[in-house]
């Protein structure tokens, strides 16, 4: 290529980049039409104030007694280490790795991310080139000269091109806006995803621990009345008492027997579920949590925090609140419609035979704005404007509705949860009063004091004292987990800027 147009060349390269510049430095300092963005004034979540407590909080507490269950400190991130279990610890770190549902929400994310590039990617510059070798020969018509006859040969072509598109509206720059509000809502996806994995998990591992002590409970219970169907039978071989009595006792015995299957298949659908939910399959489950018959238990009190602090940290809330915000830059994107689209481009191409490869009349090139508009009298433009708006107002209703739910839902678990521990105190009350009534009536029955009717009675009491204060010690886990699933605990920072 000749050295005249090497210079050629790099004059325009020069040249087309200090406009492109210019052209960047002009778009930025324009303002994008649309709105920006900012929390609305009357958004319920500013009406949250800093410090402001838990209604229900105040509630928490033993029945009769003064003893809070809940404090204002900050909840960990970590919530399930309260239990100081190790087994659950490392069952919910499992899930957090292998659950399928998690690994779904992270995929999407990188989706999001993805598009988030594609659409930053149009506020750079664009280059295209083009061009190959032909054999044949071009129409007559175009090489009219005297004496010149059109003849075979080989040719060439080549071309090249730089645009850029001018954003003097801001359209790019609030689809940007809007793709990266659309990234962080997609990565407050994935935490709330971490949220109800670790509840999860850790109601599977309850479920299976609380089936087994309800389990030791009714073998208990059935032990006990075993023992009363012995009295039964040793007082009608003495003579002292009828067969009705046996038959009654060992009838007691059966019916007990017959609530044990269904326990036994409670605990193994929790253990289906705690292998599923770890990323293993059904018949996978962990063995060792199969001997659990103790439920998990919180020695100290429970740390809720206040308002605010759940506001932000409930992955949901977060997520309504981005979405708001890329809705709203949706607006400046349609708005941009209205206005024509500018771009500048430099085009340059060489053309001709391979004998004249490089010859300056072979080159051309080109350096121009384009202006592309189309007009808004047809009222497109502005429908599309209506419908960005319109997201908005939806947008702003699903982030109040979400932030009302996450406080109801906060504060009925906190109800709950107190509730249930006044029923489990009187529970325990009404159990030590039934062990007394079903061992004298015991002892009255053996001593032929009383028939067998009151000791049944007794019995059957005391068998429900108990299965009831079961129930409801594994009521008062699954109301903790409730509780810590309303107050969104089970991501941290780290876990965040880790995807």
């Amino acid at each position: 290529m000749p050295q005249r147009s090497r210079r050629a060349i790099r004059r325009l390269l020069h040249l087309s980049v200090g406009a492109i510049a210019l052209a960047a430095l002009a778009a930025c300092s324009t303002r994008p039409v649309g709105p920006d963005y900012a929390v609305p004034a009357d958004a319920v979540a500013l009406r949250v104030h800093p410090g402001q407590s838990f209604a229900s909080a105040g509630d928490a507490t033993l029945a009769n007694e003064k003893n809070l269950l809940v404090s204002n400190a900050p909840l960990p991130d970590h919530w399930w280490h309260l239990y100081r279990d190790a087994e659950l610890n490392a069952l919910i770190e499992k899930a957090l790795q292998h659950n399928t549902d998690l690994r779904q929400a992270l995929a999407n994310l990188e989706r999001v991310q993805a598009v988030e590039q594609e659409i930053a990617g149009s506020a750079r510059p664009s280059l295209s080139v083009g061009g190959g070798p032909s054999y044949g020969h071009v129409s007559g018509l175009s090489v009219l000269a005297p004496g010149h006859v059109p003849s075979n040969a080989f040719g060439y072509s080549a071309n090249a091109g730089i645009s850029y598109q001018i954003d003097l509206f801001g359209q790019i720059r609030r689809a940007i806006e809007a793709a990266q509000a659309g990234t962080d809502a997609a990565q407050a996806a994935v935490d709330l995803t971490r949220v109800n994995v670790a509840a999860s998990t850790a109601r599977a591992y309850a479920a299976a621990c609380t089936a087994g002590l309800r389990l030791d409970v009714m073998q208990h219970s059935i032990a006990l009345q075993t023992q009363s169907a012995d009295i039964s039978r040793r007082l009608h071989d003495a003579g002292k008492v009828g067969s009705i009595d046996v038959q009654r006792a060992l009838a007691q015995v059966e019916q007990l027997k017959a609530e044990l299957p269904p326990l036994h298949a409670s605990r193994q659908s929790a253990l289906f579920q705690l292998a599923t939910l770890t990323g293993e399959q059904p018949q996978d489950f962990p063995r060792e949590v199969q001997q659990c018959h103790e439920a998990p238990r919180i020695a100290d009190t429970i740390p809720v925090g206040d308002g605010q602090a759940l506001l932000r940290r409930r992955p949901d809330i977060r997520q309504a609140e981005r979405q708001l915000a890329q809705a709203t830059a949706q607006i400046g994107v349609a708005t941009a419609d209205l206005y024509p689209r500018i771009s500048l481009g430099l085009s340059a191409a060489s053309a001709g035979r391979m004998t004249g490869l490089g010859r300056g009349d072979t080159f051309s090139w080109s350096l121009g704005p384009l202006i592309s508009w189309s007009i808004p009298v047809n009222g497109v433009a502005h429908a599309r404007i209506a419908q960005a708006e319109a997201g908005a107002k939806g947008a702003l209703a699903r982030f109040d509705g979400t932030v009302l739910n996450a406080l109801r839902e906060t504060e009925t678990a906190l109800t709950h949860y107190a509730r249930e521990l006044d029923r489990n105190a009187h529970l325990q009350a009404a159990r030590e009063q039934s062990i007394q009534v079903a061992e004298e009536a015991r002892k009255l029955y053996a001593n032929g004091k009383t028939g067998y009717l009151e000791t049944l009675d007794a019995e059957r009491v005391l068998v429900n004292a108990d299965s009831a204060l079961a129930a409801s010690q594994a009521h008062i886990v699954d109301e903790q987990l409730a509780l810590f699933l309303a107050l969104g605990g089970g991501w941290g920072v780290e876990d965040s800027g880790s995807h």
